[in-house]
């Protein structure tokens, strides 16, 4: 299973670095500058994609949740947990990314009336839930359960919250990009995909890192705790009593 999980790595890895740094050579020496924001729109380069992939991270983790009630492969649920945890890294860093820009373009470093801010906040703190949830229960099997129901709950509140900001008639959040994306000049659209992609295919490798780690390190303690288990028989066995010895005197044999 470890080697299913960090199938062609290498490969990605190798792209996903490709990308990621076209993708910033495209922001800083390609893209124009906002005619409205100036140099610090291109922070919408790392801003949005981290914001979009760590969304669709959230609702991956849903769905492997659904795989997982269904079959009841725990590699299903290990693919939601690390879906979730890595998500959850992301929206950290596209919070971060908006607080700078929201600090550049109002002047505040959050403003709370602004729906997009904060239904995004409402999304990564409920998703914060998720794994002490999941670590307050003991029981393996339970714990994925209760995990798996979380997730596909939690991941379905993403689109719905996403459809309701967008319902919303706020103009205070800076926009570069329209309802459609069809607003933004072809240099802008091309370096935002190439940055989307990018950071698409990091998520996929940290995900898929990071499954190959957990899996090995799971495999390693079942091996300790077969090997411990080994030994304490061993030892058991080594330390068993030697069955007793009759001190009768054996009988004359009878002609």
């Amino acid at each position: 299973m470890t080697a299913v999980f960090g199938r062609g790595l290498k490969t990605l890895s190798l792209l996903t670095a490709v990308l990621v740094t076209a993708a910033f050579a495209l922001v800083f020496f390609y893209a124009p500058n906002d005619a409205d924001q100036g140099f610090v729109q291109k922070i919408f380069y790392l801003h949005v994609p981290l914001a979009i992939v760590a969304l669709c991270g959230f609702v991956a983790g849903g769905a492997f949740g659904i795989q997982f009630l269904r079959t009841g492969d725990r590699a299903h649920d290990l693919r939601s947990y690390v879906a979730i945890h890595i998500s959850l890294i992301l929206a950290v860093g596209a919070l971060v990314t908006g607080s700078i820009w929201a600090k550049a373009s109002w002047g505040h470093w959050w403003v709370w009336d602004e729906p997009t801010l904060v239904s995004f906040l409402i999304v990564f703190l409920l998703y914060a839930c998720y794994q002490p949830l999941r670590f307050s229960i003991e029981d393996p099997e339970r714990q994925a359960r209760y995990a798996a129901v979380f997730a596909i709950a939690a991941g379905a509140f993403v689109p719905i919250n996403f459809i309701a900001v967008r319902m919303s008639q706020s103009f205070s959040h800076p926009r570069v990009l329209s309802a459609t994306g069809g607003a933004m000049p072809g240099s802008m659209r091309l370096t935002f995909l190439v940055s989307l992609l990018g950071f698409a295919l990091l998520f996929i490798t940290l995900w898929k890192l990071e499954l190959t780690s957990k899996h090995a390190s799971m495999q390693l303690k079942r091996l300790r705790r077969r090997l411990e288990l080994d030994v304490e028989q061993q030892q058991q066995r080594a330390g068993a009593p030697a069955p007793p010895v009759s001190t009768v005197p054996a009988q004359p044999a009878r002609d």
